[in-house]
């Protein structure tokens, strides 16, 4: 059970107001935020991202907002600012606050202007855990099913209240993980002669034409013998840029993962994991080091960029909120995991029926959305889909600003 009651930090000290500041940010706002959250703006000021120039507030912010099951950091952080990655800029003037609070859902975050000031407070659900009474009275969900009917009653015979026993809720995070999570450490891109040139299955024990999970396959060029397990990719969907048609990439497909048995040339490995039947021919590479980190915090990139949305991950054809995109832009071009870009919607072209020759008229481009890089790689990038407001597809423009 967590504490009842509204959460309020101490007040801070005035200070001088920091230049490039809107006057609507003040000297000692007032935060509650969670040590999950410290953790991963801890890594984005490394990154000298907390001296961004300007900080703005939502201008249609909610005076309170009650979390919801479901809710992400990210978009509540949207609730209340213009651009969620700035919420560090509010973090790093509570310096006074000793013990964060994890926010949970049915927890209810107040807004409110105390001298001018903007302030966030977090109030819980009151828990009947507290009240006293002769004996405990507990609610667990199995009751319900069971029809319990013997409550404790007053002298007056009202029904007592009882405190509910469940699983306690878990804290919002940052981001939905799970969207992103099995693209993490598979699939990934690779360039053509690195697929070309990894190991592959030339043959399946006892002569069989296709190998599933428990199965043992036969590898040839296996030289790195020291990996803890194996991944099978296939071949996938080859990437070419969208203004010089060059080859960036190609998709090296997760088909199965497998360990070592039997080194030697060809090695002989079991199937551990399969979401296809193997084939001969399929790649071998040491799997990635699963401890991919989740520890970061949306900002935009230092320098200016341009860049499209190539392709859309599981074969979707509607890019909505939080789906995986791929763009062409990578680490080669500055971009790391926590990197926001906008996404543009290309502007139509018209026909001006009022001009003399009825000339073709190029509508600007409008701002569609925004996207987070989750996984860089040299020229292509992982990204999820953070925000929409208009109509998303491929070939739309990704931007810094």
């Amino acid at each position: 059970m967590r504490d009842a009651g509204r959460l309020s930090p101490p007040r801070l000290p005035p200070r001088p107001q920091r230049r490039g500041i809107t006057r609507n940010l003040m000297k000692n706002t007032r935060f509650t935020l969670s040590p999950f959250l410290i953790g991963l703006l801890l890594n984005f000021c490394v990154l000298n991202i907390c001296d961004a120039d300007e900080i703005v507030l939502n201008p249609a912010h909610p005076e309170k907002y009650t979390v919801v099951k479901g809710d992400t950091l990210w978009a509540i952080s949207g609730k209340f600012l213009q651009h969620p990655w700035q919420w560090s800029e509010l973090w790093k003037h509570n310096t006074q606050i000793k013990n964060p609070n994890l926010i949970y859902p049915n927890d209810t975050i107040y807004f409110s202007m105390v001298n001018g000031q903007p302030q966030l407070s977090v109030s819980r659900p009151i828990s009947t855990s507290n009240l006293q009474t002769d004996k405990p009275c507990v609610l667990k969900p199995s009751d319900y099913e069971k029809g319990r009917q013997d409550f404790l009653l007053d002298k007056n015979g009202k029904v007592l209240p009882c405190s509910r026993e469940s699983e306690l809720e878990r804290a919002i995070t940052l981001i939905p993980h799970d969207k992103i999570a099995t693209f993490l450490s598979s699939p990934k891109v690779v360039s053509e002669d690195e697929l070309k040139n990894s190991p592959y299955v030339v043959g399946f024990h006892e002569g069989h034409l296709l190998a599933g999970t428990g199965d043992k396959i036969y590898v040839k060029n296996l030289t790195d013998t020291t990996a803890n397990s194996y991944t099978i990719y296939r071949t996938g969907e080859t990437y070419y840029s969208v203004n010089t048609n060059e080859v960036l990439g190609i998709e090296a497909k997760y088909i199965a993962t497998a360990t070592l048995q039997h080194d030697g040339d060809p090695a002989t490995l079991v199937i551990t994991k399969a979401t296809h039947e193997i084939r001969i021919g399929d790649r071998i590479m040491p799997s990635p080091d699963m401890e991919n980190t989740l520890n970061f915090f949306p900002h935009p990139p230092e320098d200016i960029l341009y860049g499209h949305i190539i392709s859309v991950m599981d074969g979707m054809d509607l890019i909505g909120l939080h789906t995986v995109v791929v763009i062409d832009k990578g680490s080669a071009d500055g971009l790391v995991t926590g990197h926001e870009l906008v996404v543009y919607q290309k502007g139509r072209k018209i026909v001006d029926t009022l001009a003399p020759s009825e000339e073709e008229v190029q509508l600007p481009d409008e701002k569609a959305g925004k996207i987070m890089v989750f996984r860089a790689f040299e020229h292509l990038s992982y990204a999820l889909v953070m925000e929409v407001n208009h109509d998303i597809h491929r070939l739309d423009d990704v931007r810094t600003h």
